[in-house]
């Protein structure tokens, strides 16, 4: 397991357009959240122990802020052949035991983790109604075997500001995982 940080892509970038199979069997767009103030995009998946760690609280702070009108997805953009733990079946039993509410989608060909420039497994976006970047990194500062708890405190705050029109706080912490896993030849630059 290799630890790898967020890059902390620019604050202000405008979310890359995505269309990726749901674990519903739908097909799920950027565009799919149109109407709500802001947007979580969640790089996750299921076999990453970072990830099985805040699993239960990522779905009930999704839960959360969905009914607060916050539009949230979880894209899994694990090379599935080589971690056949991450693929769209093994993603829908995933969906059902932890109670995931909002859609979790299969980026095969890696292509939205690039255009995210996402690097680990968990790694968040927030996004604002404008869908630029306002938020970036950490879910919290938990981790397995550091004792903090999970509660998802520094995307919660920054989702809780950005509902309120407030700023959000301009200290933002990677998060901190396991490398997504790619393709031979599609690793980052």
């Amino acid at each position: 397991m290799a630890l790898t940080s967020s890059t902390m892509l620019a604050l202000g970038t405008p979310a890359p357009d995505f269309s990726l199979p749901a674990t519903d069997g739908s097909i799920v767009s950027l565009s799919s959240f149109k109407i709500k103030k802001l947007l979580v995009v969640a790089f996750v998946c299921n076999h990453c122990p970072f990830v099985k760690h805040i699993r239960s609280q990522l779905a009930e702070v999704g839960g959360k802020y969905q009914a607060r009108g916050v539009g949230f997805v979880a894209i899994n953009s694990n090379d599935i052949a080589a971690f056949p733990a991450d693929n769209m079946e093994k993603m829908r039993e995933e969906v059902k035991a932890i109670g995931y509410s909002f859609p979790y989608l299969l980026d095969e060909d890696q292509a939205i983790a690039r255009a995210y420039d996402a690097a680990c497994t968990p790694d968040f976006y927030l996004f604002d109604a404008a869908r630029r970047l306002i938020y970036r990194g950490q879910f919290d500062g938990s981790r397995p075997g550091n004792n903090i708890p999970v509660t998802g405190h520094d995307l919660c705050a920054a989702m809780d500001a950005a509902l309120q029109d407030k700023q959000i706080a301009e200290e933002q912490k990677p998060s901190i995982g396991c490398n997504i896993k790619w393709k031979p030849g599609n690793e980052p630059n």
